[in-house]
């Protein structure tokens, strides 16, 4: 397993900020699956998602997975909310699920400055239906896929990255 630390969770829930504030407060690099895959693709996944479909889109997250096992060590890595559907997850590095209510991710993508744009980069977010059904699918997912749960509502991301650390720390699982 590469020493890395692999942050999933629900789309919203904070994955990219914590992840931002993790490397900040360990020296370590940041990387964001989405963007490695906006750039594989030279789009946004959200026009690739409109033109080619969820499985399209499922099979380039694997691309991406394959190549973060085979390149990637001792980074912080987020992740898309379907990412930890991947067939090596857990060779990526230790998994740490972000936890939050439905009703908490979508009171913080609404409070953020430029809210519109981040409902719309979620293609999975367009329908409250769907999104609530997917929610409640995903949830023991997530959990039977992470190595740790952390609940991350209402707290700010240095808060979740300081408890992250200690965690990892404390089990001796990973080199601060």
């Amino acid at each position: 397993m590469a020493d890395n630390i692999i942050l999933i969770g629900f789309m919203g829930v904070g994955k990219g900020r914590t992840a931002r504030a993790l490397a900040a407060a360990t020296g370590r690099f940041a990387l964001d699956t989405d963007d490695l895959i906006e750039s594989f693709l030279k789009t946004k996944i959200r026009a690739f998602f409109a033109e080619q479909g969820e499985p399209a889109f499922r099979r380039v997250e694997q691309q991406a997975a394959d190549w973060l096992e085979h390149h990637v060590n001792g980074s912080i890595v987020s992740t898309g909310g379907g990412f930890f559907m991947v067939n090596n997850l857990n060779r990526l590095g230790r998994v740490v699920y972000l936890h939050s209510s439905l009703k908490g991710i979508l009171s913080a993508v609404q409070r953020h400055p430029d809210a519109e744009r981040k409902i719309k980069k979620r293609p999975l977010l367009q329908n409250m239906d769907k999104a609530k059904q997917l929610y409640r699918t995903r949830l023991p997912l997530y959990r039977e896929a992470a190595d740790i749960e952390i609940d991350v509502e209402g707290r700010k991301a240095s808060e979740i990255a300081a408890e992250i650390k200690a965690l990892l720390a404390r089990d001796g699982a990973w080199r601060a």
